[in-house]
């Protein structure tokens, strides 16, 4: 039985990732901070009887993520797909985002990605491989004004993932990152950030879940470094 562990998992794409990869017959590892919103998901899908394991965890705490996912990898179900969904955002100039907020955002973004990764590196190298594919944006590529530091966390994302496809693909490990335009989503609702952009042009997180599953699909004798996936009005 494939096993999905997926981070963000509580709503928007991560939720509606869930329950895509539970109707293909995935068991679901789930991490996410809601823990309301995550037990309700968890109830729905093993309703459906996929075998679904939680994990309660704020990704901005650093120290918590290793011993937190090194206890829910210990319930029995190895993973063969690592989706690193989980992420946010901050609106305003560069000059003025306080370094908390900075440090904040590098920590959801990049560096909680690199712990994840590095928490299931030795049951998906024991396994003889898998696929991690980390959720990432088209402003990884393009400047936006007062999106400064989304943008260079995910730029800082996509290096990431090559990186790592480049080390650890002897082991069977195939790295992809997903680049999405605007997705319509609870980020757009946060209190950091600021937006009048049109949701209802946006990316359904239902999309994303599709195309999540296309690239968990991909062949082992195969690797897609990036799938981009745009809204078919255009960028923003």
């Amino acid at each position: 039985m494939p096993v999905a562990l997926i981070t963000g998992a509580s709503r928007g794409i991560g939720a509606a990732s869930a329950r895509r990869f539970a109707a293909e017959g995935y068991d679901l590892l789930l991490v996410a901070r809601s823990l309301a919103d995550l037990d309700a998901l968890a109830t729905e899908l093993r309703a459906v009887g996929r075998r679904v394991e939680t994990l309660d965890l704020d990704l901005s705490r650093a120290e918590a993520i290793g011993p937190a996912l090194a206890e829910l990898l210990g319930r029995g179900l190895v993973p063969s797909v690592v989706i690193n969904n989980a992420g946010a955002a901050w609106t305003g100039p560069l000059a003025d985002m306080p370094i908390e907020r900075w440090q904040w955002l590098l920590q959801l973004n990049l560096t909680s990605v690199f712990q994840v990764c590095l928490a299931v590196l030795p049951a998906l190298r024991q396994a003889g491989g898998g696929r991690i594919i980390n959720v990432s944006s088209h402003a990884a590529r393009n400047a936006f004004p007062e999106w400064g530091a989304y943008c260079v966390s995910k730029a800082a994302l996509a290096s990431f993932s090559r990186c790592l496809e480049a080390e650890e693909r002897s082991a069977g490990i195939a790295v992809s990152t997903l680049t999405l335009g605007a997705v319509n989503t609870p980020l757009w609702d946060s209190e950091t950030v600021h937006s009048s952009f049109d949701r209802r042009a946006m990316l359904s997180a239902e999309q994303v879940a599709e195309s999540l599953l296309y690239l968990a699909r991909q062949p082992h004798s195969q690797t897609v470094e990036d799938l981009t996936l745009m809204p078919a009005a255009g960028a923003f």
